[in-house]
């Protein structure tokens, strides 16, 4: 259901234009009765697997749920719920019935995908997440949109081809593509390496990790502010979810050099993207930057790990997908007021949308790693699991990049409360953009309130607990 829902949803829109944005909002919340129901199972009786058609690997295709992918998709049903609240009031009549089958049809592949249980679907729901996301990028319209787009057509492309021959070198040497009997066939030899190198290497790129990370800024800065959201929170979660499956469950025996590099890669990607939003002078722009700052935070656990460090990544993949949620959809707010992202022309904004002023705030809480926010805990098991390595250099990193986004963040707010020589008009927020924005921000802070629940979660099933029942 949570994968063919959304899929009806897009034909649906695609049929009925003038009824896009009802019909979006009515599967959005279709979608999230079915992830419950689906989190009831899991919860109640361990992880799931289900082999479509009645034909299970290694001849059908098997779909699996555990705690893993069930966080997962209880972090898109949030970002997505509060996407499609906010596109409703964000987008016109000619963009939103471009946007709501483009952005349905993005919801299902993403289910699908985290959902799946064999690596070459795998593949084909990452091809489709990038195909939708690309045009998605083009929605904003003019040569900028379009370049970007076109470079992150180019780029998804490459990486996915990565993927593919990775794929393809799997099969020839081990028989199948499902990821519990790779498992356990997988031994050390020049096909696993050529594929692990060739599979990590494409999921790195489309990750956007440093220095592959050039294609990012551009795309999510040109894009609408919900597309630069759904993009930031989700479509590069997409591609860091499967390298992580592969990495503890079908390449085990990586070794502990090729770690170190991922969280050397990590750590300069912290800083790096740290620096560079402090040096931008518009919004959305800072706000892109400071997602390859926050993407190298999840790639510091390879070097740790341990359950801890796994664990504290994964917490960090779901509060920064609720704050730079929150992020993106106060920047669009701030456009869409004053008709452009100047930071240093904000002009006392916080005094005309001031719940926009709080989410970004709340969410800069979350992204600096401070109390009681979801940011805090994760930076919190990280930090926990250098100091157990005796690895405490990662530890300097993590305080370093929080230290960074607090620079970033109070030179937002600083000009948000300064006033401007040239005055600007400006046009009124919608009230469910403003109040979309305001309850992710929420989220990424209850994240830190309610932890316990989300990091139990995480525990069913693999990999970080038992098999369950099917």
């Amino acid at each position: 259901m949570v994968i063919l829902l959304p899929l009806a949803g897009a034909v649906a829109c695609f049929l009925s234009p003038q009824r896009a944005s009802s019909l979006g909002l009515i599967v959005a919340l279709g979608i999230a009765v079915g992830v419950a129901g689906l989190g009831w199972q899991v919860m109640e009786q361990g992880a799931q697997r289900y082999a479509i058609g009645g034909w299970g690997a290694p001849l059908g295709i098997d779909l699996y749920a555990d705690g893993l992918s069930l966080s997962m998709l209880v972090m898109t049903v949030l970002v997505g719920l509060g996407i499609s609240v906010y596109a409703s009031g964000y987008f016109k009549r000619d963009k939103a019935i471009h946007f709501w089958p483009l952005w349905m049809f993005l919801w299902s592949a993403l289910n699908a995908l985290f959902l799946s249980a064999d690596i070459f679907n795998l593949y084909v729901t990452l091809e489709l997440l990038g195909l939708a996301a690309v045009a998605l990028v083009t929605l904003a319209g003019g040569s900028d949109a379009l370049t970007s787009a076109m470079r992150y057509l180019l780029v998804s492309l490459l990486g996915s081809l990565a993927c593919l021959l990775g794929v393809a070198l799997l099969y020839h040497g081990f028989g199948s593509v499902d990821i519990a009997i790779l498992a356990e066939r997988v031994e050390p030899s020049p096909i696993v390496w050529a594929a692990m190198g060739l599979m990590s290497a494409g999921l790195l790129l489309k990750t956007a990790l440093f220095p592959l990370h050039f294609w990012l800024p551009p795309a999510h800065a040109s894009a609408p502010a919900p597309v630069s959201a759904l993009l930031s929170a989700l479509v590069v979660k997409a591609s860091f979810y499967i390298l992580l499956r592969l990495w503890l469950e079908v390449f085990p025996l990586a070794n502990a050099a090729l770690a170190q590099l991922l969280g050397l890669l990590g750590a300069v990607a912290v800083l790096w993207g740290g620096l560079q939003a402090l040096r931008q002078t518009r919004l959305k722009m800072l706000i892109a930057y400071s997602t390859v700052a926050q993407t190298g935070y999840l790639f510091l656990a390879f070097p740790l790990a341990s359950i801890i460090g796994w664990t504290g990544a994964l917490y960090m993949l779901l509060s920064h997908a609720a704050a730079k949620t929150a992020m993106f959809m106060a920047a669009g707010n701030i456009l869409y007021f004053g008709g452009h992202d100047r930071i240093a022309d904000l002009d006392r904004v916080v005094q005309r949308l001031p719940l926009t002023i709080t989410a970004f705030a709340l969410a800069g809480v979350s992204i600096m790693g401070l109390p009681p926010s979801g940011g805090f805990i994760s930076k919190w098991l990280l930090l926990e699991a250098a100091i157990r390595s005796g690895q405490w250099w990662w530890g300097s990193i993590l305080i370093l990049g929080g230290l960074l986004s607090a620079a970033w963040i109070f030179k937002v707010i600083g000009y948000a409360f300064t006033q401007t020589e040239a005055p600007h008009e400006s046009r009124a927020v919608p009230v469910t953009m403003e109040w979309a924005a305001l309850a992710m921000a929420m989220v990424a802070t209850l994240l830190g309130l309610f932890a316990p629940w989300p990091l139990a979660l995480m525990e069913i099933g693999l990999p970080f607990g038992g098999e369950g029942t099917g």
